[in-house]
């Protein structure tokens, strides 16, 4: 009888435990999406820009562009967006928010060491990552083929972590013939049939996001004027150690990967930082970064640092000066 009812009240307690963790899954927050034309797209209808990468000539897609003159660009985006609203994902509007990229046009885009010189530039994509803080970025493509039973839709949908750019989730197909109804509507009606598994793809990346962690990049250098490097012993340890100390420390669950580290440069992939800070905030690479900043600001080190970014998901301090 003792043997029996323990082996209840373990079965209880197995059972309460399962229902609690599926509340705290049912309870995670939805992930916020944007939705984007492809660079496919944008590349056949030449919506596109050359951007100066800091001497490297690079296309780009013009989101504005597209958005000013196609016709159909906004109402699809409206279409696909209201099915993922259905679903419960909360969106930020792609045009809206190039809007208010635009409106601060004159603010200076590049970051640069007074001493140095040195600087990094910003895509126009990571503007508008930095400026939305979405958590998933999807792009649509899709044609139009007139047959003799009617207009048949196909399309490809995909989303991309807005911080690593990893793909997490696709959908294609084709639509039904139809010579009724408009292009948006029939993108929506072919999607519509594939949307609820592409959905939960975005949601099962964000619920491991939310237990396991953020991934991002950090990369920790120097400048060359510094009388320093990454071997230089602080108190009896390198400042590699340290840096590998403090990510230990403030990583989930201490996982990332030091994937180099020489005197001049610290790298880190697969860091995985908390989704949100202390008081409920999105974090993302600078803010996270900022800590490890502050603790070379600090004693014993008495570092200048500089931050720098690439887009939400990279963080670069480099150390000896501003």
């Amino acid at each position: 009888m003792g043997f029996n009812m323990k082996k209840l009240s373990f079965l209880l307690f197995m059972v309460s435990m399962s229902l609690y963790t599926n509340h705290l899954v049912g309870q995670a927050k939805k992930p916020t999406l944007m939705i984007l034309p492809s660079d496919n797209w944008c590349e056949q209808r030449y919506f596109n820009t050359v951007f100066d990468n800091q001497g490297t000539k690079q296309k780009v897609p013009n989101y504005k562009q597209a958005f000013q003159e196609d016709i159909e660009l906004g109402q699809v985006i409206s279409k696909i967006g209201s099915l993922m609203i259905d679903r419960g994902f909360p969106l930020k509007d792609a045009e809206q928010e190039l809007k208010a990229i635009e409106a601060r046009a004159a603010e200076d885009n590049m970051t640069s060491s007074v001493a140095s010189g040195s600087s990094i530039a910003e895509s126009p994509l990571d503007k508008l990552k930095n400026k939305a803080k979405a958590d998933i970025m999807i792009q649509i493509w899709w044609s139009v083929t007139s047959t003799p039973d009617g207009k048949v839709v196909s399309f490809i949908l995909e989303a991309f972590d807005a911080y690593t750019s990893k793909r997490i989730a696709s959908s294609t197909g084709n639509g039904s013939p139809n010579n009724t109804d408009i292009v948006p509507v029939l993108l929506q009606n072919a999607i519509l049939s594939n949307i609820n598994p592409f959905a939960a793809q975005l949601q099962s990346h964000f619920d491991d996001m939310f237990f396991n962690g953020r991934e991002i990049l950090l990369t920790v250098k120097k400048w060359n004027s510094w009388d320093k490097d990454m071997e230089t012993e602080i108190e009896g340890k390198e400042i590699t150690e340290y840096v590998n100390e403090w990510l230990q420390k403030n990583t989930v669950n201490g996982k990332f990967s030091m994937a180099d580290a020489t005197e001049n440069i610290i790298r880190c992939d697969q860091v995985r930082i908390p989704l949100y800070d202390a008081n409920n905030n999105a974090l993302d690479a600078r803010q996270f970064a900022k800590g490890l900043q502050k603790y070379f600001k600090a004693a014993p080190f008495d570092f200048e640092v500089k931050l720098m970014t690439r887009g939400l998901g990279e963080a670069i301090l480099v150390l000896g000066e501003k």
